[in-house]
């Protein structure tokens, strides 16, 4: 393992408190190539000792030099490690490809993005202000935004080196001391950053990396009662475990979920621009993302159109292993392959309108053929479930009222997208639509480090990147001094 992904450092241990320490229970997890299905080594089973550990070299890092820390010292660091990321941006690219299985270009764009979270909080650290009220006379009020203390951060595997950047970023830029439990089907690149960390200058035990499944490990940190707030991305339902176990010790948590989100193509639509998004949204990461848009709404004038654009695209997708760097990468697991085939299966009733292309895939990989169903309803379970998978529907719509009746159909809010070049229409549908992030005439903006990101109804509650971030991952505390 080490050989074929040229690590430095032993994914078979936790870091805690600045050391590599094997788990306590002594026991490990087999760690497989989504690309061949291979095992390829082994990483830490952490369990409830090391996140106890953990915790306490937190505590330790905020009672010593990291809790002493200032925020231009903070930010520092982050810039420090945001230098180490890029200079290594095409070895943790690689790492990521084989653990994820995603194309190497889209690993290397996340190790990117990285790099910009980190950025952009350790510039951000030091202008995180409070603010002076206006009070009775003889008062000075004023506001401090402090760090919660210890906060625990469960990642999940499909995009961890963005999902770190934008969680454990933004709480070490506010002086939180952070114990990461990656996902345990894909954690290499969380072990790598902690190291790098470590190499920038940040104080052992700010941040603390163990490994291990999240019935175990994970549990252990959401129902610890000295963690002091939660970050969670991942499954509805075992967000709905993490946010009941939080609450035990009445503990704020933000949770990023799931999500089915809409793209609307208008009568207007500019699909020359509109077509790229339309399908790059939906097949990203082998459409392994929260915010891909599985479905996509048209207008019924443009409905034969966008059909069949969609579908000579769809069967210009090649799909193959993540080294190769195709458009279309391996499932995470044989459990995910099977899910989203489960999936397929149920959409035997539909006129399937195109299939990508299997390149040279080995036969112990976890492909399916991403998937573009026509002429589906709103009802339909593909229509209403996330997959996970590269599979899109496309929705007619007759007039903007239906299209905003069918976007909000779905128990999920977390991204949707307008076509359409009449302002009047983008402004009304953007405020009618029910999702934590609407983007007119594009999808994702870039990637937006500083948009705020979450969702609403089962997509989640709570804010990531940007400045709401910091917000999040600081507490308010006023300030009412009497002087007469």
């Amino acid at each position: 393992m080490t050989q074929e992904l040229d690590l430095w450092f032993d994914p078979a241990k936790c870091l805690i408190n600045g050391q590599w320490l094997s788990p306590s229970g002594g026991q490990e997890l087999p760690l497989s190539d989504p690309s061949t299905g291979a095992c390829i080594g082994a990483i830490a089973r952490g369990g409830a000792a090391d996140i106890d550990a953990a915790v306490a070299a937190a505590e330790a890092a905020l009672a010593g030099d990291w809790g002493r820390a200032n925020a231009v010292e903070r930010g520092r660091v982050l810039f420090r490690l945001q230098q180490l990321v890029l200079e290594k941006v095409d070895h943790l690219a690689r790492i990521e490809a084989i653990d994820v299985g995603k194309p190497l270009k889209q690993a290397r764009a996340d190790a990117v993005a990285l790099a910009r979270y980190l950025e952009f909080y350790g510039g951000a650290a030091d202008k995180l202000h409070g603010q002076t009220i206006p009070y009775l006379d003889g008062y000075t009020v004023y506001t401090l935004r402090e760090p919660h203390g210890v906060t625990g951060h469960i990642v999940p595997w499909n995009y961890p080196m963005q999902i770190i950047g934008r969680s454990v970023g933004a709480a070490l830029a506010t002086g939180n001391a952070c114990v990461l439990k990656p996902a345990e089907d894909a954690c290499l690149t969380a072990l790598a950053f902690a190291d790098l960390a470590r190499q920038a200058g940040l104080p052992d035990g700010a941040l603390n990396v163990v490994p291990g499944l999240g019935s175990e490990a994970g549990a252990a940190l959401t129902a610890h009662p000295r963690v002091h707030h939660i970050s969670f991305t991942g499954s509805v339902a075992t967000g709905v475990h993490v946010q009941t176990a939080a609450a035990q010790n009445v503990v704020p948590v933000t949770l990023e979920l799931g999500g089915k989100s809409p793209q609307l193509v208008f009568e207007d639509a500019d699909l020359e621009a509109a077509l790229p998004f339309l399908v790059n949204a939906g097949i990203q990461n082998a459409g392994q993302t929260c915010s891909a848009s599985s479905r996509i709404l048209v207008h019924r004038p443009r409905l034969d159109e966008v059909t069949g654009l969609m579908a000579a695209r769809y069967g210009a997708l090649k799909v193959g292993p993540a080294l190769a760097d195709l458009d279309v990468g391996p499932l995470i697991s044989a459990r995910q392959e099977s899910i989203v085939s489960g999936f397929l299966d149920r959409g035997a009733d539909l006129e399937k309108a195109a299939e990508g292309v299997l390149r040279d895939v080995p036969e112990g990989g976890n492909y399916v053929r991403p998937t573009l169903f026509a002429g589906v309803t709103p009802d339909h379970v593909l229509a209403r479930d996330e997959i996970f998978g590269p599979v899109q529907v496309i929705i007619p719509f007759d007039d903007e009222d239906e299209a905003i009746e069918i976007a909000n159909g779905t128990d999920y809010g977390l991204v949707a997208s307008i076509w359409t070049r009449d302002g009047a229409r983008q402004m009304r549908a953007a405020k009618k639509i029910r999702s934590g992030q609407v983007f007119i005439n594009n999808y994702g903006a870039g990637g937006g480090v500083e948009l705020p990101f979450g969702g609403t109804g089962r997509s989640g509650h709570g804010r990531e990147k940007g400045f709401e971030a910091l917000y999040g991952f600081t507490t308010l505390k006023t300030v009412a001094a009497y002087h007469g």
